[in-house]
C-alpha cells in the first residue's frame, strides 16, 4: 500500500480528499500546514528509506506554505515526489512549482479522477527513476516522455516552463471554456491547441484552425459562418462555415489580434449565444464549439487603441495561457535539434545522426527571434547542406556564425574595457558618435564590420566618420 502524506490547513478539502485517496486504496497521513508536515518527513535513524511514497500540499497555508514546504523537504528527502494543490492556481505558480520540483500541479476545486491520475503518474514517475532499465539521457538527444507526457508529446521539452505549460494544458482541456493563447510568433501555439483539444470531451469530434491574418476581410464573415445560395455574387450553392464544420469538436482562431473590427461584434454573438447565422439566411442555427484563440499581439494595447473590442477580449481570455519563447527553455534546444533532425534527414532521405558539441553552443547562444518555428528552419539547412552524418558549424547560416563570432570577442575582452562610456553633458553628438565608435572599435580589435553590427549602423558610415577624421584641418 503506497503511502501518501496529505497537506492541507482546509480541514473540510483535507477530509474529502483524504477519503478520495483512502476509497482509492493509499494509505493516508494528514498534516495542517508545512512545519508539521516537514516534521512527518525528516529523516529517521530507525527507518530505511523515505517515510513516504508521495506528498500532496496546498500551496497557501500558515506558519509554512507549500512553495516553502516543497524547498525545505528537497534539502532534507530529495526522493519523495511532491503534487501541489491550489485553489488560486496561476502559471507563475505552477512554474515556480515546476522549478522546485513538484511533479504536477492541480487547481481546486478538482474532479475526482483528476486528482486520482495524478497521484497515478506521479507514483509511475518515480518507479521509472529507480528502475535501471529506464533511465533517461542516453546523450543522443533522445528524450522518452514519461506517461503523464503521452498525451502531451506534441510538446516537446523537459524545462521548467514547459513542464508549467503541460500541467496547465492538463488541467484546463476538459473544461469547455474559451482560452487564450499568447506567445511570440514561432512558440508553438497551435500544438498547444492541439493539445487541449486532443484532452478534451471533444477528441472525437473536429478540429479546425483558421488563420485570422490569411484570410481577406471581405472572406472572412463567410468563411466562419457560411452562407445561403445568392447571397451574393458567385454564391451558387450553399456553404457551411468553420463553426458549423466544427461542431462538436475545436475551432482555433489563431492571430486572432488581426480580425476585423467590424466582424468582431458578431463573433461575440456567436460565443455568447452558440448560434450562427449565414450569410444571407433569415434564421440561426445551434452549434456545439469550443473556441480556443491565439495571438502574438498584446490584445490590452490593441483594446487601448481602439483595434480590438474589449468585451470580446474578455470573453477570449476565460483562460489565458502564455506559450514560453524558446529563449526561456534553452535547455530543451537539444532536444528540439534531434527531432528537427530526425524529421528532415527522413524527408530528405539523408543519413545525418548527430550535431557537433560546437555547434550546439552557438545554436544555444542564439537569441531565437523566431523561436522553435525558426529552429526547425535551421536544422533542415544543416540537414541539406551537410556533408556527413554530423551537422557541423559550416552548415548553420551565416547570420547564427556572426552572432556568436561577436559574442566571443566580447567575452575574450571582458573586464579588459569598460562595459559604459559615460560623457559630460553639453557634449556635441558627433563627439559622442566619434567616441563611441572609437571604444567600440578598441573593444573589437578594430573590426569595422563587426564594429558596425554592433552599433547597428552600415559598415560604410564606420569609413566615412574614419575618413572625416584623418582629413587635414
Amino acid at each position: 500500500m503506497k503511502r501518501i502524506l496529505l497537506v492541507d490547513d482546509d480541514l473540510q478539502s483535507l477530509e474529502s480528499t483524504g477519503k478520495i485517496l483512502e476509497y482509492a486504496g493509499y494509505q493516508i497521513t494528514t498534516a495542517i500546514d508545512g512545519q508539521k508536515a516537514l516534521e512527518k518527513v525528516r529523516p529517521s535513524p530507525e527507518r530505511l528509506g523515505p517515510a513516504f511514497d508521495l506528498v500532496i500540499s496546498d500551496v497557501r497555508m500558515p506558519k509554512l506554505g507549500g512553495l516553502e514546504f516543497l524547498r525545505a523537504l528537497s534539502l532534507c528527502s530529495d526522493s519523495i515526489p511532491v503534487i501541489l494543490m491550489t485553489a488560486f492556481g496561476r502559471v507563475e505558480d505552477a512554474v515556480w512549482a515546476m522549478k522546485l520540483g513538484a511533479v504536477d500541479f492541480l487547481t481546486k476545486p478538482f474532479k475526482r479522477q483528476a486528482l486520482l491520475s495524478a497521484v497515478e503518474v506521479a507514483l509511475i514517475r518515480v518507479e521509472k527513476k529507480s528502475s535501471p532499465r529506464l533511465e533517461e539521457g542516453s546523450g543522443s538527444g533522445e528524450f522518452t516522455g514519461s506517461d503523464s507526457d503521452r498525451s502531451t508529446d506534441l510538446i516537446l521539452g523537459r524545462s521548467a516552463p514547459i513542464r508549467a505549460l503541460k500541467t496547465v494544458i492538463h488541467q484546463v482541456a476538459p473544461s469547455h471554456a474559451t482560452v487564450l493563447l499568447t506567445g511570440e510568433s514561432g512558440t508553438g501555439k497551435e500544438l498547444v491547441a492541439r493539445c487541449l483539444h486532443l484532452l478534451s470531451t471533444r477528441v472525437k469530434g473536429p478540429f479546425i484552425a483558421l488563420n485570422c491574418a490569411a484570410v481577406p476581410e471581405n472572406l472572412m464573415e463567410s468563411e466562419l459562418f457560411g452562407f445561403e445560395r445568392g447571397a451574393f455574387t458567385g454564391a451558387q450553392a450553399p456553404k457551411e462555415g468553420l463553426f458549423e464544420a466544427a461542431h462538436g469538436g475545436t475551432l482555433l482562431l489563431d492571430e486572432i489580434g488581426d480580425m476585423p473590427l467590424s466582424l468582431q461584434a458578431k463573433l461575440l454573438r456567436v460565443l455568447q449565444d452558440q448560434e450562427v447565422r449565414r450569410v444571407g439566411a433569415t434564421s440561426s442555427k445551434k452549434v456545439d464549439v469550443r473556441v480556443i484563440a491565439a495571438t502574438h499581439k498584446n490584445l490590452k494595447e490593441a483594446v487601448q487603441s481602439g483595434s480590438f473590442r474589449q468585451d470580446l477580449h474578455y470573453r477570449l481570455e476565460v483562460i489565458g495561457i502564455q506559450v514560453p519563447p524558446l529563449r526561456d527553455r534553452i535547455e530543451d534546444l537539444e532536444e528540439l535539434c534531434y527531432h528537427f533532425l530526425r524529421r528532415a534527414g527522413k524527408r530528405h532521405q539523408k543519413l545525418v545522426q548527430s550535431i557537433s558539441t560546437e555547434t550546439l553552443e552557438i545554436l544555444k547562444d542564439h537569441s531565437w527571434p523566431g523561436n522553435v518555428r525558426e529552429l526547425s528552419n535551421v536544422i533542415e539547412r544543416a540537414v541539406i547542406f551537410a556533408q556527413g552524418t554530423q551537422i557541423t558549424q559550416s552548415e548553420l547560416p551565416p547570420h547564427l556564425l556572426e552572432g556568436s563570432l561577436i559574442e566571443k570577442k566580447f567575452q575574450s575582452h571582458r573586464g579588459e574595457y569598460p562595459s559604459m562610456i559615460e560623457v559630460p553633458i553639453g557634449t556635441s553628438l558627433k563627439e559622442v558618435e566619434e567616441l563611441l565608435i572609437r571604444k567600440t572599435l578598441e573593444v573589437t580589435d578594430g573590426d569595422k564590420n563587426m564594429t558596425a553590427r554592433l552599433l547597428g549602423i552600415n559598415s560604410r558610415t564606420i569609413y566615412r566618420r574614419l575618413d572625416k577624421r584623418s582629413e587635414p584641418e
